[in-house]
């Protein structure tokens, strides 16, 4: 079974950033064998968007179209661990952002962009 703990949210002002990690933990889990992705969630309980996405290699990434250009997705896969460098934030990332793989989510950082 697959652990997550995300960390790194904050309140930050629009046009700031935020970096997030997520370090990911498990018996037998082979961190460097799978896709990883951030989620988000803007209200608590509805469903989460996918926001982006990392292959093992590192070297293909993917992106929600809200955040093509602002977000980047990396991994190390020495430290079991992704990254999401958000820039150029706005009011409307305001959200929970969850690490995903397997199924399994984290419990979630909570950033917000607000003045």
């Amino acid at each position: 079974q697959v652990h997550l703990v995300e960390s790194g949210g904050a309140l930050v002002q629009p046009g700031g950033s935020l970096r997030l990690s997520c370090l990911a933990s498990g018996s037998g889990f082979s961190f460097s064998s799978y896709t990883m992705n951030w989620y988000r969630s803007h209200t608590p309980g509805k469903k989460r968007e996918l926001v982006a996405s990392i292959f093992p290699s590192g070297t293909i990434t993917d992106y929600a179209d809200a955040v093509k250009g602002r977000f980047t997705i990396s991994r190390d896969n020495a430290m079991n661990t992704i990254y999401l460098q958000m820039n150029s934030l706005k009011p409307e990332d305001t959200a929970v952002y969850y690490c995903n793989v397997l199924g399994a989510f984290g419990r979630g950082t909570q950033v917000t962009v607000s003045s």
